[in-house]
C-alpha cells in the first residue's frame, strides 16, 4: 500500500488526533495544517483532511455577530477560522475526504452557509460540556433511520462522549443531520446527496479519545475515512 497523507488541523489537542489517525497503520503520514504557517498549499498533498476540535467559531461568519457575548471570547481564533474555511474550499472543489470532529463539524456547517447555537445552556438545553472533574461527559445518541451514518456504523443508538457548548442550529446547504441527542442537539451530519462528491463525515463527539476504540462510532468512522483517502493514492 502506498503512503497516505492525512492533513490534521492544528489545535491544543493536536497530538491526540494525530496519534489516533496514525494508529491505523504505518502507511499513514500526518501533515499538520496550521494558520500559524498559512500552509493551505500543503492541503494539496493530502488524501484526506481531519478538521479538529477547539475554539468557538466567530459568529460573524454565520451572520450573527450579536452572538459574540455567548461565545468563549478568549478562545475565538479568527485566523484559524479563515484558514480552515480556505482548506474546506479546497477539499470540496477537489473531492478530498473530510472528517470533521466537534468544532470541525461546526466550521463545516458554517462553510456550507449554516448557523450555530452559540451556547447550548443559554438556548435552554442541558449542558454538553465536560464534567466538573474535567473528564468527558457521555450520553446516548439516536441515529436517523436510513442515514448514511446508520449504514456506516450499523447502529441506531449509541453512547458517545461530549465536551462542547456550541452546536449546529440551521443546517448548511447540502447537509442533513444524521444523529441527535435525546434533547435534540445535532450530533452528526452527512451530505444530502453524496454522488459525485467527496467523502464527508461530521461528528460532534470525539472519537479520537473515546474509551472504547472498538466502538463502531469510533472504529468504523476511522476505517471508512482512511479507505476513502486511500482511494486517492
Amino acid at each position: 500500500m502506498n503512503k497516505i497523507n492525512i492533513g490534521v488541523t492544528d489545535c491544543s489537542k493536536y497530538e491526540n488526533y494525530a496519534r489516533w489517525i496514525q494508529a491505523y497503520g504505518t502507511e499513514v503520514a500526518i501533515i499538520k495544517l496550521s494558520e500559524k504557517i498559512n500552509n493551505v498549499a500543503d492541503a494539496q498533498r493530502c488524501h484526506g483532511v481531519v478538521f479538529t476540535g477547539g475554539e468557538d467559531v466567530h459568529p460573524r461568519l454565520y451572520g450573527k455577530p450579536e452572538y459574540i457575548s455567548f461565545c468563549h471570547q478568549d478562545d475565538i481564533n479568527e485566523p484559524r477560522d479563515e484558514f480552515e474555511l480556505k482548506v474546506m474550499e479546497y477539499t470540496e472543489h477537489n473531492h478530498i475526504p473530510v472528517l470533521g470532529i466537534c468544532r470541525g463539524l461546526q466550521v463545516f456547517n458554517v462553510f456550507k452557509g449554516g448557523t450555530l447555537i452559540p451556547d447550548i445552556p443559554a438556548w435552554g438545553k442541558p449542558t454538553h460540556a465536560k464534567l466538573p472533574d474535567g473528564s468527558d461527559r457521555y450520553h446516548p445518541i439516536n441515529v436517523v433511520s436510513g442515514a448514511w451514518l446508520e449504514k456506516l456504523v450499523a447502529q441506531t443508538k449509541g453512547d458517545t462522549n461530549s465536551n462542547h457548548h456550541q452546536s449546529i442550529d440551521r443546517m448548511g446547504n447540502g447537509l442533513v443531520a444524521s444523529a441527535f441527542t435525546e434533547d435534540g442537539i445535532v450530533e452528526a451530519a452527512d451530505r444530502k446527496e453524496a454522488d459525485g462528491k467527496g467523502f464527508l463525515c461530521l461528528v460532534q463527539w470525539h472519537p479520537e479519545r473515546m474509551n472504547d476504540q472498538q466502538n463502531p462510532f469510533v472504529y468504523n468512522i476511522r476505517e471508512a475515512f482512511i479507505k476513502a483517502a486511500n482511494a486517492l493514492v
